[in-house]
């Protein structure tokens, strides 16, 4: 190979004139050294043809991609000096490709392509390689490459060590580091090319030098790992082992496992997170506990997930900015009818947030019957805040932890529902619902509304400790919202710590708008036709409340309009695609006859002596009641039924006394008591019924009975008694008022001092039709609720006849 045996060179390998071009094979992370064999797979289309059309001539050169990600490589995207190279052997594969054996020849260097396809044609230039120097110099450094390539051989389990006496018969300093460089695996593609470029022997060979002092390093420290980990571990262990084996690796070559960029990735989170400075201390804490932790250990994803709860938690992400107060009003009122007392509370805590909006949130307790929007009204505030809005709903819940959370102690421990929800919430602002509060459960487990005090309180939830994370979370952002049916079940310490408003039901008119306004609309759509197809006119929607539904709410009327839009979604189904204009008759067809009779009842049931109407509170809204009262032969007994409550019958051994202590004023013999037997029934005996706004009920019942006069028609009263006769006030008086207008009732006996509560919650609207009566003593009530001459009986009567005439 060497300039001064040219002729021992020619007959060996002919060298090609300067002028002529050869073939130029591309080749992908690899370097073809002067007299080493190596086998190449050919794929490219262009290289397949380059190598089918070698004819006698089987020379090529072989150069390296820069880049082996290209896959149609151009002349500026090989390096310039590449292999003169023999092609000896050509194998087709089965996948079209060629597998090709070739033989270095000498370095050469591109001069320029003469063509670029099929495939590239380059003219060359031989690079000399000049006789080496005998230095000392060089000998050593020969010895050095020697002795260090023969160690590597010896250490590695992938290299042959017929390798070894390959390299010692090779006396050259240049041909031995090409033979090394062509068979050393860890040498990267630049690092060989870099050795093919340098024609200097010296330089050849210091290059080579620190590649295998490199090499003998890794390897060096590789048995030093391995020894390590076999120090630490049993043979048993295998799995664990091949894990210590590749942390230690990847420990010592600077890298990360999949579990340290978890770790990383929590502690960005932690960073970016806003957490108060007591909080980030305990998650920097167990972040770096579980950093030191193996993934197999039994507590790695519990710390995992509770570092994984503190970080995703808005500890400092708030949702709402400065409010429109005039906005927010009209998204009210667009979404809820009425409920005016509500609408100006949060109208009030608006007006303050804007003015000092760090202040507080207002915890409330939104208290009325089912179906008036206490729920809706919920998600509609957040909209006019422009906040997110979280619900929780609380019926049935029996269990502490739901609230507070459990500790971590516990497999699958959990924070608590508040914690939860204002995670699904994002913000640490949201509107918070809590529904149905007055139906917590407590057993066993725990009081849950215990549990909520310390959230409900504005002065504890800035650092409230959910059992799960063990740090404070300031909850005083939130506006807490609280939904119940009635107050009684809710225990006075949580009681106390909400604002209550109540959210009275709904007269005829106000369903009527709500209807109008909501309902229909929203069953039309939801039953698949449209407002062209079907017509719901006043009337109609009357029909539905006053005899279809007998609630505070609306819930069993948007039920009852559903149904009608679903038989007309049926009539379009069969063909008939006309207009539905609901009346009555369409009413009678697609529901059947009358739920509720109110006139009528009211008139049958009050045609005999001893039976009034009285007004009761229930936790779904008012109703009316039916008191009853009888007389027989016997010797002065009394006796209560109707299953009623301790205080009920009270009241009505207090009306009792009360008449007989009248008798002579109310024209009563004094010797009716002591022959006959009293008995008063309060009528659907399967309900049970207490408290003490019945007694003039009772009281006008029993006079009614034992003077043989009947309680004027459409007249209903309520009011708790004494015993000297005195009216005293009683709660619900909306509700029950309502229920008196809804039930046909003319004539409303309230106690006087309820007239306030008269004026505060009741409109004129709703008092349409409606004459409200105030009494201080049953004297007063008795003088309305009686006909005082045969004339008034007369109209009495003949009012009830042609009431009970016209619903036949």
């Amino acid at each position: 190979m060497a300039k001064d045996k040219p002729k021992q060179e020619e007959a060996n390998t002919p060298k090609p004139s300067q002028s002529s071009a050869l073939p130029v094979l591309p080749v992908r992370d690899t370097v073809l050294f002067p007299h080493a064999v190596l086998p190449l797979t050919v794929g490219r289309d262009s290289s397949v043809q380059l190598i089918n059309s070698l004819g006698e001539n089987k020379q090529i050169i072989v150069v390296a991609q820069q880049d082996a990600r290209i896959d149609s490589p151009v002349p500026t995207d090989l390096y310039s000096i590449g292999t003169l190279a023999v092609v000896h052997k050509v194998v087709k594969m089965p996948n079209s490709s060629l597998f090709v054996f070739t033989e270095g020849t000498e370095r050469v260097r591109i001069k320029n392509y003469t063509q670029l396809t099929p495939y590239m044609q380059a003219e060359s230039v031989t690079l000399e390689e000049p006789a080496p120097d005998k230095s000392p110099e060089v000998e050593a450094l020969q010895r050095n490459v020697l002795t260090l390539f023969q160690q590597i051989v010896t250490g590695s389990p992938t290299l042959s060590d017929e390798l070894q006496t390959v390299a010692m018969n090779i006396d050259e300093p240049g041909r031995l580091v090409d033979f090394i460089g062509s068979s050393l695996p860890s040498l990267a593609t630049r690092d060989k090319q870099e050795i093919l470029e340098t024609t200097d022997i010296r330089a050849r060979l210091q290059r080579i030098n620190k590649h295998l002092a490199k090499e003998i390093e890794v390897q060096q420290l590789r048995t030093k790992i391995q020894s390590e980990v076999q120090d630490q571990v049993q043979q048993s262990q295998r799995d664990y082992y091949l894990r210590e084996q590749m942390k230690a690796i990847q420990k010592e070559l600077g890298e990360q496992d999949e579990n340290s960029r978890d770790v990383e990735e929590l502690k960005k989170k932690i960073e970016a997170a806003g957490m108060p400075e007591e909080v980030k201390k305990e998650a920097l804490k167990e972040l770096s506990r579980l950093s030191r932790m193996s993934p197999a250990a039994g507590d790695y994803s519990i710390t995992r997930n509770y570092v994984e709860w503190l970080a995703v938690l808005p500890w400092a992400k708030s949702s709402g900015g400065t409010v429109d107060i005039p906005k927010a009003k009209e998204i009210l009122d667009e979404d809820h009818y009425d409920l005016q007392k509500v609408k100006d509370r949060i109208l009030d805590y608006l007006s303050v947030r804007r003015l000092k909006p760090n202040m507080k949130g207002p915890i409330l307790c939104f208290v009325g019957p089912p179906g008036v929007g206490k729920t809706s009204l919920g998600r509609s505030i957040a909209r006019s805040l422009g906040r997110k809005f979280a619900r929780l709903s609380l019926g049935g819940v029996h269990d502490e932890a739901e609230i507070r959370g459990h500790r971590r102690t516990y497999i699958g421990a959990l924070p608590g529902q508040v914690i939860q929800g204002i995670r699904r919430a994002e913000t640490n602002d949201p509107v918070f619902m809590l529904d149905e509060v007055d139906k917590l459960g407590r057993d066993f487990r725990g009081d849950p509304a215990s549990a909520l005090l310390e959230t409900l309180d504005p002065e504890q939830n800035s650092t409230f400790r959910d059992n799960y994370l063990d740090v404070p979370f300031d909850l005083s952002k939130v506006l807490f919202i609280c939904t119940a049916n009635q107050l009684d079940p809710i225990p006075e310490p949580l009681r106390d710590r909400m604002e209550i408003i109540e959210l009275q039901g709904y007269s005829e008119e106000e369903k009527l708008h709500i209807a109008r306004r909501y309902l229909v609309p929203r069953q039309i759509e939801e039953n698949g036709i449209t407002a062209e197809q079907i017509e719901f006119p006043d009337s109609a929607i009357s029909y539905l409340i006053r005899h279809y539904t007998r609630e505070a709410g609306v819930r069993n009327l948007e039920r009852t309009i559903g149904t009608v839009c679903r038989k007309q979604a049926r009539r379009i189904a069969e063909g008939k695609t006309d207009k539905l204009v609901v009346n009555n008759d369409v009413i009678h067809e697609f529901m059947g006859g009358i739920k509720v009779r109110v006139d009528s009842e009211i008139a049958e049931r009050t045609k005999r002596s001893g039976v009034a109407v009285g007004l009761a509170w229930t936790p779904a809204g008012g109703d009316i009641l039916f008191i009853e009262a009888n007389k027989m032969k016997g010797k002065g007994g009394f006796t209560m039924t109707g299953q009623i409550g301790q205080v009920m019958q009270e009241s009505m051994q207090a009306a009792l006394t009360w008449v007989r202590s009248n008798a002579k004023q109310l024209g009563i013999d004094e010797e009716v008591f002591r022959e006959n037997d009293l008995h008063i029934h309060v009528p659907a005996g399967a309900i049970p019924k207490d408290g003490p706004s019945a007694g003039v009920t009772m009281a006008t019942v029993l006079v009614s009975l034992l003077t043989d006069r009947l309680v004027r028609p459409y007249t209903a009263m309520t009011g708790e008694i004494t015993l000297s006769g005195n009216v005293l006030p009683v709660g619900g008086i909306k509700e029950k008022v309502l229920a008196a207008k809804r039930a046909g009732i003319r004539d409303v006996i309230l106690p006087a001092e309820n007239r306030q509560n008269v004026e505060e919650d009741l409109d004129g609207g709703q008092l349409d039709g409606v004459t409200v009566h105030y009494v201080n003593s049953i004297d007063e009530a008795l003088a309305i609720s009686l006909p005082h001459s045969t004339a008034e009986t007369k109209i009495d009567a003949t009012e009830q006849e042609r009431v009970l005439a016209s619903t036949k």
